[in-house]
């Protein structure tokens, strides 16, 4: 059971770039919703999963909750520099579920948060990256050392029936380095996608995305693309989507 502990802390920072993600919200009428950053890692335990289980390992569905973690281990937390902090703070509103089962072949990770503005979630998928480092017994301090600078933000926003999310490099040497990184399992990563899936509470009018797909009634909005096409130009999933009034 300590080595499956041990997965729970590191299988999205070593799967982060090899299965696929969907970024799911969904949208009330007031602006508020929840937000769900979910990793699919099902097709990795195939592979991984027989080891597993002859190993006696057992399935693991549980759920994390950030703001106890924060609580638990403010102590040294409070020893981290400034920003460190800060980043860690951005998981409070969080929880985490994760599931694994060798025997089904299943490996699952949501994170998820409800908000009152979409803006409060800003830059979601590199919190969902920090988020990987952490676990039940996880050091902060140990954390901090495993966590990487960020290459690109993510930011939305939703304001007078009109929805936003917009990439920003911040900083283009990295994010070159991160791309470089993949190379050698480019054809592998061919098949890893990442998906928005948007739930809105009204139906779209328009959206600057022609390859959307949409739901019967028009209000939720699909759109997929492969996870390395994302990595190497992370502005192909800028979109602006307009709603009906």
């Amino acid at each position: 059971m300590k080595t499956f502990k041990a997965l729970l802390v590191s299988a999205i920072v070593v799967l982060a770039a090899a299965c696929n993600f969907t970024e799911e919200i969904h949208f009330k009428d007031d602006g508020s919703g929840k937000l769900s950053i979910q990793f699919d890692g099902s097709e990795m335990m195939e592979m991984a999963g027989e080891e597993m289980a002859k190993s006696g390992e057992k399935a693991v569905d549980s759920i994390i909750s950030f703001k106890d973690f924060l609580e638990e281990k403010k102590d040294s937390i409070a020893q981290l520099p400034a920003d460190e902090q800060e980043k860690l703070k951005k998981l409070e509103s969080f929880n985490m579920r994760m599931v694994m089962d060798p025997e089904k072949k299943l490996m699952m990770f949501d994170l998820f948060s409800e908000f009152k503005n979409v803006s409060e979630m800003n830059d979601a998928f590199n919190t969902f990256q920090d988020a990987s480092t952490l676990g039940p017994n996880a050091n902060p301090q140990q954390a901090q050392m495993k966590s990487q600078e960020q290459a690109t933000k993510v930011n939305y926003a939703f304001k007078n029936n009109t929805f936003t999310r917009t990439a920003e490099i911040i900083d283009q040497g990295l994010l070159q380095q991160q791309i470089d990184s993949l190379q050698g399992a480019e054809m592998f990563l061919s098949g890893s996608t990442y998906t928005l899936k948007y739930h809105f509470p009204k139906r779209v009018k328009s959206t600057n995305v022609e390859e959307a797909t949409f739901s019967a009634d028009g209000k939720t909005m699909i759109y997929e693309v492969g996870f390395m096409e994302m990595m190497k130009n992370p502005s192909l999933l800028d979109i602006e989507v307009k709603l009906e009034k």
